[in-house]
């Protein structure tokens, strides 16, 4: 997922919704925010339940979601707008310089992915430049990103039929490598069990692998690449 700050001249206001657990450091980011008279703070929501809540209601452009906050995450509301096919740009705040978080957030499609303690000028160009369609990283993960398009080169050429997967389907494969049951998948992506034993299907179809235990196998073998 490439970096870029080269943004596109934007005429209209950029609504956006801030989901976080802290007061004093959402307060803190609105002030930021709206120093900048293109950018408008629309809602607020001090968990993941209140930040779905508040996307039903409110027009948002862009949705800053901390990763770690009570009634679902960051990463399971980002999960559920996305399901819902809700048109918000997202990006993900947190205070932790974490390899997997980054990936999780990528993989779900986050078009951003910031430090908490990024400059100023940071925060706004992030959310300039994914109101108009690009991609943002933190600077200071670039070290991730590099490692994220090796692993990606290396699977590439060593299970080519891995490219055909979907999103959802390298999610599962995931969660196979954790070791889930297919309840606890179905659970985890509020899907039936039916649907996740027929991604199960697709994959080994894809990758051409046989037997009942040759998924997993895989899955837990290659769970640093996936």
């Amino acid at each position: 997922m490439p970096v870029s700050v080269d943004l596109q001249i934007m005429t209209d206001e950029v609504k956006i919704l801030i989901a976080d657990d802290h007061p004093v450091f959402r307060q803190g980011l609105r002030q930021v925010i709206e120093r900048d008279p293109q950018l408008r703070v629309v809602a607020e929501a001090e968990d993941g339940a209140k930040a779905l809540q508040q996307l039903t209601k409110c027009e948002v452009d862009v949705a800053v979601l901390d990763v770690q906050m009570p009634d679902k995450n960051g990463f399971e509301v980002a999960r559920e707008i996305k399901e819902r096919g809700l048109a918000v740009r997202l990006i993900f705040l947190t205070m932790y310089k974490d390899e997997r978080f980054l990936n999780t957030a990528l993989d779900i499609g986050a078009q951003g992915y910031l430090l908490k303690d990024s400059a100023v000028a940071e925060i706004i160009a992030a959310i300039k430049a994914v109101a108009a369609g690009d991609d943002y990283v933190s600077p200071a993960l670039s070290t991730f990103l590099i490692k994220r398009s090796r692993r990606a080169s290396l699977i590439r050429e060593q299970t080519p039929g891995i490219e055909t997967l979907t999103v959802t389907e390298r999610r599962v494969l995931r969660l196979l490598a954790d070791y889930k049951t297919n309840r606890e998948i179905a659970e985890a992506m509020f899907i039936s069990i039916r649907t996740v034993e027929r991604h199960r299907l697709n994959i080994a179809d894809k990758l051409g692998l046989h037997g009942s235990h040759a998924l997993v196998k895989f899955a837990t073998a290659n769970k640093e690449l996936l």
